[in-house]
Formats: C-alpha cells, structure tokens, sequence
C-alpha cells in the first residue's frame, strides 16, 4: 500500500483494491491540524488508518510544525506512539 500525499486538497490517500481512504488536515502558519481520517468498511482493520496519521505526523516532524489532532483517531494513534507527543502543539 503507498501512501500519497495530495497538498493542494490537503489530504493523505491510499487506494487499495478500488476504495480509497483519506486524512484531511488544514496547514496554518507554524502548524498541521489533522483533521479527520476516514477508511471505507472494506478497507478497516488492515492499519491504513495508522499509516495515514503517521504520513501526517511525519510531515508535520519534516517541516517543523506543530499538530493539533483534531481527529480522534489520529489523538490516539499518538497516544499509543509517545515518539510523536514532541509534536502537539501546546499553545
């Protein structure tokens, strides 16, 4: 599965046997709130969802802004990954 990052519709998508599945975020000055992450009933339980939220959190670590997870799965995919709790934005 290859995760494709989409910055002009500010999404992360993967595409697998003819679904797709999608996180949104929106990029403001200095930080990345990712903001929803949605994978077809199909395509649940394979960990694409985790493979998103870390393709976000990564960008978010490569460019040096902060998140702000507005979606509950991406919270706790990071609740479950402390290497990434450097990253919240604590403003």
């Amino acid at each position: 599965m290859v995760v494709e990052h989409d910055p002009a519709a500010e999404q992360f998508r993967a595409e697998m046997e003819g679904s797709v599945a999608v996180l949104q975020y929106r990029r403001e000055p200095g930080k990345l709130s990712l903001l929803d992450t949605q994978v077809p009933p199909a395509l649940q339980g394979r960990g694409i969802a985790g493979r998103l939220a870390q393709a976000g959190l990564e960008l978010a670590r490569t460019e040096g802004l902060a998140v702000v997870p507005i979606c509950p799965f991406v919270a706790e995919y990071i609740r479950r990954h402390p290497e990434y709790e450097t990253l919240l934005d604590r403003r």
